[in-house]
């Protein structure tokens, strides 16, 4: 009886209208932006006293917390949205708490779902570290919909929950419970926690990583019963499994519209903006200088209110593209040679908005600087009549556009790409290559270094690099990459190397030698397989030839670019430069059949995805080359009869 009267007393306050809880007496509430984004953090962190185990204590605080309040011996399953009235289960909105998950293969069961998904922390969150345990983001949820979701980001949707826009949609009920629950992660826990990585919008629009995604939702869905009764048990450490914080965002959403603005109001709970009616005044003085092909600064007066600006909008051709606190800011990324209008409009605490200031026309001026010529010019896969051409990106002060191609001081091609292929060509020929770039003005650079590149003589297979051909980031440390030579002779690894740009930013680090273990070369047809030492698959231990202890590069986590380089040049990468979201973890890549040589730039067309820790194939790849060249003399089969599912083959 005690615990339905704790849910009861819970849920009454619902009804009985808001105010500013107590727990905020020593919290400035007058502070705005990032002020308060940081004495909020103070005071959640501070209070957070009670370090919740992921087992038992999660499970006890959730059949409390997110109890059924018709019901108390059911948990309300979140992105749940039926009675159970029909032959889906795991659309089911409620489940009996006797039913949770103790890790047999029962579908009919909820566990715990972690909201801001392990893979997607920075690095991963477990739920043996603070934030893989953090109640205010672990939530009951139906088991086969706990997979459906995995680590997909949150999207924008409707209706119930499901796949949607690339991403997942918790439903119409959940997203604004999704939103404060996110808004908390990255206030309590900072760069781990970042809104950015765990949904798909758009940040510009802050002063920070939170997106627009977030800001929306927690206006659209105001704040559950749930969400309360969640707030008031953790708060109080008198409860068996409470950890003493609370989620600022449940008490009163409007927290985040002082914090980060947004197009509109989120719901003010404790009436802070309720008096305020009034907009700033007008900003006024907008000048533009310093500018450049591509950015311009611009300043204007500070805008005058009778509580205070909070921020200001900066439209250009009457889009609103950025936000900020201060009277200046650089527009970037700007087109050359193109006239902008620019407008500026004030707000204050209370989201009132000015007038927007007198439009002010401003250019960036002409581009007439040409790019640097292309460098690292290299030829691979060369047969006896066709040859690609690889380059690097062109330096510019704008960017490079394009490209032309000179074979033997004679213009053949113009291409967009990094690379070009050339056919028709005479065997057993050497050619001289020459590479130019050219920006949007037509500005162009000189020719690059000449590079000479032979044709073969017809008789090889035409490929004759490296390549990556699988690429494993699985649970815990099975972390594994592999390398196939598909060329017509043994490849010496000396000068072969892997790095990795760790969680989509940076340099290239931590070169690794793919030399520097006991195999150094790597025979026609096999592969090479790297992992990391402390992987605990059996498959990948069987087939490593390359075991590197548990650190950089060989520790990715799905937002780390991987990079195969020969003396020092890229050849190979998985992975996208500069990207910041966790789009390559917890799955198995292969290269497909079809593929037959490295490329500089990630092209998810040439690789075959596969589940987590699917690794049945790691230690050997399959190619379709054409073997129309090819005789052979004898052939044999091996074991006779088969064992298993391997069947070997050798030729000569």
């Amino acid at each position: 009886m005690k615990k339905i009267s704790l849910i009861v007393a819970f849920f009454s306050l619902i009804f009985s209208g808001f105010s500013q809880q107590s727990y905020y007496n020593d919290v400035d509430l007058n502070l705005t932006g990032s002020a308060l984004k940081n004495a909020l953090s103070t005071k959640i962190t501070q209070t957070h006293t009670n370090f919740l185990k992921y087992t038992p204590d999660i499970w006890t605080a959730s059949k409390i917390t997110d109890a059924n309040p018709n019901n108390t011996d059911e948990v309300i399953l979140i992105y749940g949205w039926e009675a159970g009235n029909d032959q889906d289960d795991t659309n089911d909105r409620t489940r009996s708490n006797s039913l949770q998950d103790n890790g047999s293969n029962g579908s009919f069961v909820w566990n715990r779902e972690h909201v801001y998904p392990q893979s997607l922390g920075t690095p991963n969150i477990t739920t043996s570290t603070i934030p893989g345990q953090d109640a205010h983001s672990l939530r009951p949820v139906d088991k086969p919909t706990n997979s459906s979701r995995g680590n997909k980001r949150f999207a924008e949707g409707s209706g119930n929950s499901g796949v949607s826009n690339n991403g997942w949609y918790p439903g119409d009920e959940w997203k604004g419970d999704v939103a404060r629950m996110m808004m908390y992660m990255y206030v309590r826990y900072d760069a781990i926690c970042l809104p950015t990585n765990v949904g798909i919008g758009d940040s510009s629009l802050t002063q920070d990583a939170m997106i627009d995604l977030f800001l929306k939702w927690n206006v659209d869905d105001p704040v559950s019963a749930i969400e309360v009764a969640r707030n008031e048990y953790h708060e109080n450490t008198n409860n068996s499994a409470a950890q003493g914080n609370r989620n600022p965002f449940i008490d009163n959403p409007y927290l985040a519209t002082i914090i980060w603005g947004g197009n509109d109001n989120a719901e003010d709970l404790w009436g802070i903006s309720s008096d305020d009616d009034v907009a700033p005044s007008q900003p006024d003085n907008v000048t533009a200088s310093n500018q450049t092909t591509t950015s311009i600064d611009i300043e204007w007066n500070p805008s005058e209110d009778n509580v205070g600006v909070t921020g200001y909008s900066i439209y250009i051709d009457n889009v609103l593209v950025f936000q900020t606190t201060n009277s200046s800011f650089q527009l970037i990324e700007l087109t050359p040679d193109t006239q902008y209008a620019i407008e500026i409009e004030a707000r204050d605490l209370a989201n009132n908005k000015s007038e927007k200031s007198i439009v002010l026309n401003s250019s960036t001026t002409v581009d007439t600087s040409a790019p640097l010529a292309p460098t690292n010019i290299t030829g691979s896969n060369i047969s006896g009549t066709a040859f690609k051409i690889n380059w690097n990106l062109a330096d510019d002060d704008t960017a490079a556009t394009g490209y032309k191609v000179f074979v033997n001081t004679e213009l053949i091609a113009s291409t967009a790409d990094l690379f070009y292929t050339l056919t028709g060509l005479t065997v057993s020929t050497t050619y001289s290559i020459t590479v130019s770039a050219k920006d949007a003005a037509d500005n162009e650079s000189e020719q690059s270094a000449p590079v000479n590149i032979t044709t073969t003589d017809g008789s090889s297979n035409g490929i004759n690099e490296l390549f990556f051909s699988e690429y494993v980031e699985g649970g815990g440390y099975n972390k594994a990459i592999e390398i196939v030579n598909l060329t017509s002779s043994a490849v010496d690894l000396t000068g072969y190397s892997i790095k990795k740009q760790s969680n989509g930013g940076g340099d290239w680090i931590d070169e690794l030698a793919l030399n520097s273990g006991s195999v150094e070369s790597i025979t026609t047809g096999d592969v090479f397989v790297v992992i990391n030492s402390l992987a605990d698959s059996q498959e990948l231990n069987n087939q490593a030839d390359l075991i590197h202890p548990n650190s950089s590069p060989i520790n990715w986590n799905g937002n780390d670019a991987v990079g195969l380089f020969k003396n020092g040049v890229l050849i190979d990468i998985v992975g996208v430069l500069g990207e910041t979201a966790k789009n390559f973890a917890d799955m198995t890549l292969r290269r497909m059949a079809n593929v037959s040589e490295p490329n500089t730039t990630y092209s998810r067309s040439e690789w075959d995805e596969f589940p987590k820790d699917n690794v049945e194939d790691i230690g050997s790849h399959t190619s379709t080359l054409s073997t129309s060249a090819i005789a052979f003399e004898s052939f044999k089969m091996f074991p006779n009869p088969t064992n298993g599912n391997r069947v070997y083959f050798s030729v000569t």
